[in-house]
Formats: C-alpha cells, structure tokens, sequence
C-alpha cells in the first residue's frame, strides 16, 4: 500500500519538467510581473522579476534590466503578490503522512517542532533534505522537560531537583534536540539549574513558564520565548505573589490540569497593574524575551464548545485516532459550565489586549499554532494566527514578519531565509491578493516554491485531496 508521501511524490514529479525533477540547476524559476512583499518592512514592489536559480534568489529587480536564460521556466504573475515562505513556530508533528502535505498546502514551509518523537523527526528532516519527501524543514526540541507533579506528558524527562535538572539538559543535548522544552511544573531549583546549564552548554531553553517561578525570573534566566502567554497575566498582576502562591498550592495537590493556565489567568484579570505591566514588558525587551502567543490554540479552548466552531469542515483532514484520543472532548469542554465559559472568553480578550500592549512596548514575536491541538489544524491555523495578530494591534505587515523575517531572525537564519532578497533561500508563497491590505489574503495561495521547486495550485490542491482520502479510508 503506498503512503500518501509516496503518492505526493509521484503526483509532485508527474506534473514537472524532467530537468526540474532532476536537479533545480538545470532549469531557472522566473516570475515576470510579481508585486514583492519581501518581509523587510519595506513598501511592496510592483512589476518585479524574480529569478531563482540552484535554490536560490539570484536576481531581484525590474523587468527589462534581467536578462533571462532562454531556457527559464518563466511564471507571468501579473496580479499577484509573492512573500516568503511561512514558519509555524509552534507545532506538535505527529504524523508525516498527513501533516507535512497540509503544512506545504498552505506555504508552511518551516516548524519549530515543540515536543514529538525525535527519532522519526531526524529521518523525516533527513528524507526532506535528499529531495524524497515534501516537507516542511524542522527545527525540533524531542523530549521535553517538565517537574514530578502528575501528569507529566508521556516520554517526558520528570525532574525534582537542580543535580537532575543539569543531567536532564546533558540528555536532552546528548539527543540531538536543537533547544530545551521546559514545562509546567519544575521545581524553582531545577529550572534555574536548567537555565545555567543550558548556558553552559550554548543550548537555547524555551517553552512555559513553571509554575515555581514568574515570568519576570524567566525571562532574567534566559529563557528565549515564552510560549501561550504562560505567567504573563499573573506577572502583570498587583497580587503577583499572593496568585503565584496559590497556584503553587493547587499544582500540588491537584497536579497540573490542561485547565490550570486559564484558572490562574482569571484570578489575574481584577488586579491588572498597568504600570506594573509596562515594566514587565520593558523587560522582556531589555532580556530579548520573545512571545509565541500560540493564540490559535488559547481562542480553541474558549470556543470548542460552540456547534459552530466543532462542525469545521476541516476535520476532513484530520486522522480519526487524533480526533479520538485528543479532540473529543478537548480542554474538558464537556465538564465546562457557562461561568468557565464566560471566564474563558474574559480572559481570551484581555490575552488580545496584552498582546497588543507588548507588542507597542517593543517585545518581539514569532507565530504558532500549537498544532495539533483540538482544532488546531496543520497549516490552515497560522493563517489564523496571523489575524488573531492583526486583531491584538499588529499590523498586517508585523504579522507576516512573524511568521517569516522574525522567525529566521529567532533561529539565527536571516541571512539565509526569512526575507525575499538576493542570494537568499528559495522558500516563497505567490499569493492571489495582497496580504497587505487584508491578512486574510495569505490563505489565498497560488503556488508554493520550497527550495527553488515550483509547486502549483493543482498539486497542491492533489496534495490536501490525498490528506483527505488517507482519513476517509482510516489510514
């Protein structure tokens, strides 16, 4: 039984040139009459010429003043938008089958893989770079590091102290993961131990903020992002050690719940301390604490519960045994009365707010879904967050950086990617209308090019069409 990236492969090699299957060399990649939104920050370029050649952007200007090899591969993109490729900052990668084609769909083209088996991701990445599989490039924490109060996620390293927490980053470097995930419930001891020994070790730490310890002492650790906005509510708040006390309480007695961060993030709402807020945010910006908001994943938890958003057409696209074991009854929405609802949606609003207000004060940002989350779907939800953004009070250009120039910037990759300039990576979306204007526009895509290779709309609606038949058949 062929696999649907086998299938993809066929589908993707069937529709191109032979001398673009062979080798990208062989043949440019030239589009005639693109408007360029080159993720910079500068103005969008109209009636541009791009060439791609060997993977990469080699030349960038007006038409007329290129010349181009007779044997080009020339695309007329008149009324269309080119921007780099997407990275989704967040995702959980569970299955290559079904998740790397609906990450390529939508211009995803990169992720920053947060917690999953790191022995299929290091053959994937492998399979990726030789040219037999389409996806997406993985940057990948594997296991993660969290504390001994249950439940701590399966396969998890569960720390109690600083002698374990070192041992855990030597583990973890040991693995081949390029950074630390560390999680809810470490102890205040393990974590700073973690923090050093990460520093000790040139190894980037990030992920939640513990429940021992406040946003501010983790962002002075060095912990690079900060992912869901964990602890920052209560770090804004004027009873800051009072809740972070009762947290601590609960988290013992009860362990950590998938509910626990809402909980503590309403008890924050009526002593919000402007000022204290402010102050917060200056040093996060002074530290270089960045944000992944992941607010796909927090708008998910406080609507899952409406017919309308669980009646989403793009289940289609997702595998029964996820629906099964982590959807049906995501963030115990079931066992949810209306007042959890109601706090749920006060909180989800003042997270926009927050947001908005790091964003002015100068923090920066990266986007992510927190794929594969209850409906949170590969791909379709950083176009999501993209508008979530805009709706914090990002514009629709700081949005796109997000996910494009802040992402390499965040991997230390903006000389190569991020950005579409000369000599850079060959990762683009062409899009049919201007994301400038309207955000939404970045799900109106015509083509994906992924290192120098052209995919088109009809392959890529072959490729969402194989994602679907593989879970109508319970593959």
């Amino acid at each position: 039984m062929k696999t649907i990236s086998g299938l993809l492969l066929v589908l993707f090699c069937s529709s191109l040139p032979l001398a673009q299957q062979k080798a990208s060399s062989r043949q440019d990649l030239v589009f005639t009459h693109v408007t360029v939104i080159d993720a910079t920050g500068a103005e969008a370029k109209p009636d541009m010429t791009v060439v791609i050649r060997d993977g990469r952007i080699v030349e960038l200007g007006r038409p007329g003043k290129i010349r181009l090899a007779k044997s080009a591969q020339v695309v007329d993109a008149s009324g269309k938008f080119l921007i780099p490729g997407l990275w989704d900052m967040h995702v959980h990668q569970w299955n290559k089958e079904a998740f790397f084609p609906l990450f390529i769909a939508n211009g995803v083209i990169g992720v920053r893989d947060m917690f999953s088996p790191l022995p299929p991701i290091k053959q994937w990445r492998a399979d990726v770079k030789a040219g037999t599989t389409i996806g997406p490039q993985i940057v990948a924490a594997g296991i993660m590091v969290d504390g001994p109060y249950p439940p701590c996620a399966p396969c998890s390293i569960a720390v109690a102290n600083a002698a374990e927490g070192r041992k855990a980053v030597l583990t973890v470097k040991e693995m081949g993961s390029d950074f630390i995930k560390v999680y809810s419930t470490l102890p205040r001891d393990a974590y700073f131990a973690i923090a050093d020994e990460a520093r000790r070790q040139n190894m980037v730490f990030a992920g939640h903020v513990s429940e021992f310890v406040s946003a501010r002492e983790a962002s002075d650790a060095g912990q690079k992002s900060i992912e869901h906005l964990t602890g920052v509510l209560v770090g804004c708040s004027a009873k800051e050690e009072e809740l972070r006390k009762e947290n601590e309480a609960l988290l013992r007695a009860d362990g950590f719940r998938g509910d626990t961060m809402t909980l503590e993030q309403s008890r924050a709402l009526d002593s919000f301390d402007a000022k204290q807020a402010a102050a917060l945010f200056a040093r996060f910006k002074r530290n270089g604490t960045w944000m992944c908001p992941t607010l796909s994943v927090l708008r998910a938890q406080v609507f899952i519960g409406d017919p309308d958003f669980r009646n989403d057409p793009r289940l289609k696209y997702i595998q029964n045994f996820i629906k099964k074991q982590f959807w049906e009854d995501g963030f115990g929405f079931r066992s949810r009365t209306a007042e959890d609802n109601a706090r749920a949606r006060t909180v989800f609003q003042k997270q926009l707010e927050v947001v908005g207000m790091m964003k002015r004060a100068g923090v920066d940002f990266i986007a992510g879904s927190d794929t594969a989350n209850p409906y949170v779907f590969p791909g379709f939800s950083l176009h999501e967050e993209l508008g979530l953004l805009v709706q914090a009070g990002f514009t629709p250009m700081e949005a796109l950086q997000s996910a494009t120039r802040d992402a390499a910037r965040y991997l230390g990759r903006l000389d190569s990617a991020g950005t579409i300039e000369k000599g850079k990576i060959a990762d683009l979306v062409l899009l049919d209308a201007n994301p400038l204007a309207e955000i939404g526009n970045t799900r109106k895509i015509n083509a994906v090019v992924v290192g120098g290779r052209l995919i088109a709309r009809p392959e890529l609606d072959k490729m969402l069409a194989g994602v679907a038949s593989l879970v109508s058949k319970g593959e």
